[in-house]
């Protein structure tokens, strides 16, 4: 018989969950049972691959320490990756005994958490323990306390070697009504190689950087998309252009879906229009590029959208509201 141990609690000395599995591991192993741990503070980078020791399991332990609040992030991990990599048809043979110790309140929710999980997961949880332990000292010197876990062990190994059966549990059947998730249709040997790629720190990093390129290759292709189309407006602005003797100003315009600013930057009689960057101008405008085309057409005025909520602009109103005497559009 195979038993695992998953521990995720911090390992630290005087932590009441290391010496209860310790007792455990103790008794199982009298039994003859293989007993092998896997604290996962100590693989954290390798957390996503560990569903797949499972497959040589009859049985698992499932520690953790509640020192906060919660049965810890490690732990979450784990169940987090055998719902995602682990092999369901396996899981649902295998029983599982939650142990939570706490240092502080919260020991009975962490051992709901965990059988719940399990459930959820479609295995068998089987009694556990769980209790709050403010110093191991009184745990270590308690002989009763050594005769329930004692006791615990030897349960788990009859309900193992036994294939003890237990009733059907709700949360399985709500997972089969509306926990339904998407199935990928990987086999499980497919499945343990994704979880390596994603335990695997380099590889990730990769996919990111492949990813970020994609984009930007995309973006780039987008904004020469969009160029062909936003010459026309240099254009109009230019042949709406009525100066205004003694007034220089900078606008920025934001078109949605655009890449760059159309800037027009007035100086008495001259006018320069064109897409780009400008710092600190006078005005900056927010709009949408068929708002433009209503301005453009004469249906609408810089005025009367900015009024309207629908251009959103900063910096200086009055120079704003110049752009109606600026460019006199479907005159």
């Amino acid at each position: 018989m195979n038993i695992n141990i998953y521990y995720g609690g911090r390992g630290l000395i005087d932590d009441p969950t290391l010496y209860v599995i310790n007792k455990m591991r103790e008794v199982l192993e009298e039994l003859r049972v293989k007993v092998t741990q896997y604290n996962l503070h100590e693989n954290k980078s390798t957390i996503a691959t560990l569903p797949q020791t499972l497959k040589d399991a009859d049985g698992i332990i499932l520690a953790s320490t509640v020192e906060w609040y919660g049965i810890g992030s490690y732990m979450y991990q784990f169940l987090d990756a055998c719902w995602l990599y682990g092999d369901k048809e396996k899981i649902s043979k295998l029983y599982m005994c939650p142990i939570v110790m706490s240092t502080t309140y919260g020991e009975r929710e962490g051992k709901l958490q965990l059988s719940t999980a399990w459930e959820v997961l479609g295995g068998q949880p089987c009694s556990g323990i769980c209790g709050y332990i403010a110093n191991t000292v009184t745990l270590e010197m308690n002989q009763e306390y050594l005769t329930v876990i004692e006791k615990k062990a030897e349960n788990l190994y009859r309900t193992i070697n036994q294939k003890l059966p237990s009733f059907p549990a709700s949360n399985l059947a709500v997972k089969k009504t509306v926990a339904i998730t998407h199935n990928v249709d990987l086999t499980p040997q497919e499945s343990e190689q994704l979880s390596q790629y994603v335990s695997d720190d380099s590889y990730v990093q990769r996919q990111k950087e492949d990813i970020q390129e994609l984009a930007s290759m995309f973006r780039d292709m987008l904004s020469v998309k969009d160029s062909g189309q936003q010459d026309v407006y240099p254009q109009q602005f230019q042949k709406a252009f009525k100066p205004q003797p003694g007034f220089a100003a900078a606008y920025a315009l934001k078109l949605d879906e655009k890449a760059d600013f159309l800037i027009i930057q007035v100086d008495g009689p001259q006018l320069e229009c064109y897409y780009g960057t400008l710092e600190e101008p006078d005005v900056e405008v927010t709009a949408a590029s068929s708002l433009i085309d209503e301005i453009i057409n004469g249906r609408m005025s810089f005025q009367r959208a900015f009024m309207s909520g629908a251009m959103k602009m900063k910096g200086n109103f009055r120079v704003m509201r110049m752009l109606d005497n600026l460019f006199v559009f479907g005159a």
